[in-house]
């Protein structure tokens, strides 16, 4: 005799099977956009690491594995678009569960304004590039002109996700393909310019790259570390596409194991190539040069790629904005399961008829994301490192949340086999351990105005306002929908449990 889990899916109107293993892969590697993230985090991240680029992306990978071993357990038992707080609702009752929900979505509202901030950038670039013309690069530093046209990328991108997962694919297979083939040929190019001896002068590969405890503090390694996890983030989109996945209990938690596995390879390929013909200095293509830090390939694109420099700028226009698209997913499914679970207003609950999206859900996504965006920008020169820093520590709070809710949902069967044992107690556990210590770290530096891009507000750092202070407005918010909305607050729809098991002959 075995042990099954009894899977009941409540459906909230998506269409179901329109996703297979291949399509669920692409979008989460789309969602974290490699040459997006690389272009955003190598600078930063190497300012605090130096030449440990390397060490702490595989230390940033070990957490995200252990953390997603623990969404595949939960979304075998409950694949629900909910995530995060559909499990920890179930798990630790309904004001964890809406805190985790309301993570995931304000990490997305994060990340979705820093994509379509970097898609700006890289848009302007292109076609400085294209028409030999430098005034344009300059437009992106223009914050009328800036702030106008993420918009309109933000728009385009939320009117996408809107039609539903039929255009979703084919925007995706499409530009993630470009991205990675540039990506490959941006590699492969810099170890050729290495090898002709046009590389850094002042590097030379060693293994003591890969050593994380070369790194000079506990607080470098963390926030080295932070910036890591940031560049990790997305695959659980993965999982939030589950009601619309072929096979929703098992393909899912595979994709998302697929994806961080491919996104781990390729990190490293190019933060050893990068080190090597960059090098870790301060002036000219150096990594810590404060004119390139927030726009890594922006400044090695001519020097690596030559005359075909263009198109890594293309690359991670494609990136962000393919990203940008795919990102929404996520905040507008949560946001469909919180309004039909009656955790938010049940407008949230809407499904489009036609395309059969959460409509609603999505373009208060896109709305909320783009006000934040402009105002940061306005706040901040340097919103960009501000709230890559601030990302790091929403999705360490939303990702130990649901850590730790696989292991306490799952409670009562964690020793009955060595396989329960590892993946559905020491995995997450250790993933949710390390999200904490993360956290912590993260929140304490960030006080300090220096960390991040130096930016304050009465004294306190911009990374600290942002990330605990999202944070905070998110428990206001909570409460205040308890005393309007109180039945899920007082665990009548959602109710704490544990999976059921059914024994087969």
């Amino acid at each position: 005799m075995k042990a099954s889990q009894s899977i009941q899916v409540e459906s909230k109107g998506l269409s179901a099977g329109q996703l297979g293993l291949m399509a669920s892969v692409v979008l989460g590697i789309s969602t974290i956009a490699p040459a997006y993230a690389l272009t955003a985090s190598l600078g930063p991240t190497v300012s605090e690491v130096g030449v440990h680029l390397p060490a702490i992306f595989i230390v940033g990978f070990i957490p995200m594995l252990l953390v997603a071993l623990g969404y595949r357990e939960l979304n075998a038992a409950e694949p629900d678009s909910g995530t995060s707080f559909t499990w920890a609702s179930k798990a630790f009752g309904p004001y964890i569960g809406w805190m985790g929900g309301w993570g995931l979505i304000a990490a997305t509202i994060i990340v979705l304004s820093n994509l379509a901030g970097v898609a700006v950038d890289f848009f302007y670039l292109f076609l400085a590039q294209v028409t030999s013309n430098d005034s344009l690069a300059d437009l992106s530093g223009n914050k009328p002109v800036n702030i106008a046209t993420c918009l309109i990328f933000m728009a385009l991108s939320a009117w996408l996700c809107y039609r539903g997962m039929q255009e979703t694919k084919i925007v995706q297979y499409t530009m993630l393909t470009f991205q990675l083939v540039v990506m490959a040929w941006f590699i492969v190019a810099a170890f050729v310019k290495i090898g002709q001896g046009d590389g850094a002068d002042d590097i030379s590969f060693s293994l003591s790259w890969f050593d994380p405890f070369g790194i000079e503090s506990f607080s470098a390694f963390t926030a080295g570390l932070s910036l890591s996890i940031f560049m990790y983030w997305g695959w659980d989109v993965c999982l939030t596409v589950n009601e619309e996945t072929a096979g929703s209990a098992k393909i899912p938690g595979r994709a998302a194991l697929v994806t961080v596995f491919f996104i781990i390879v390729l990190y490293l390929l190019t933060a050893v190539a990068t080190l090597l013909f960059a090098g870790t200095g301060d002036t000219g293509n150096g990594l810590q040069n404060p004119d390139t830090t927030d726009n890594v390939f922006a400044a090695l694109a001519s020097p690596v790629m030559g005359p075909f420099a263009v198109l890594l700028s293309l690359a991670v226009l494609s990136s962000s904005a393919s990203s940008l698209q795919a990102t929404f997913i996520s905040p507008a499914r949560t946001l469909l399961a919180m309004g039909h679970y009656r955790a938010i207003p049940e407008r949230f609950a809407s499904i489009t008829p036609r395309f059969s999206t959460p409509g609603f859900a999505t373009i208060v996504s896109g709305v909320a994301s783009a006000g934040f965006y402009a105002v940061m920008r306005v706040v901040s020169d340097n919103v960009l490192t501000d709230t890559i820093a601030a990302l790091g520590l929403m999705i360490c709070f939303y990702y130990g949340i649901t850590a730790f809710a696989c292991v306490w949902y799952f409670r009562e069967e964690l020793f009955t086999s060595v396989r329960n044992f590892f993946f559905k107690f020491l995995a997450p556990l250790l993933g949710g351990v390390g999200m904490v210590v993360v956290f912590l770290q993260t929140s304490v530096d960030a006080w300090d105005p220096e960390f991040g891009s130096g930016s304050a507000v009465f004294g306190i750092g911009m990374v600290f306002v942002i990330g605990v202070g999202i944070i905070a407005l998110g428990i206001v918010l909570m409460f205040v929908i308890a005393v309007r909305m109180p039945e899920f607050f007082q665990g009548q729809i959602l109710k704490k449990e544990t999976p059921a098991l059914v024994i087969e002959d």
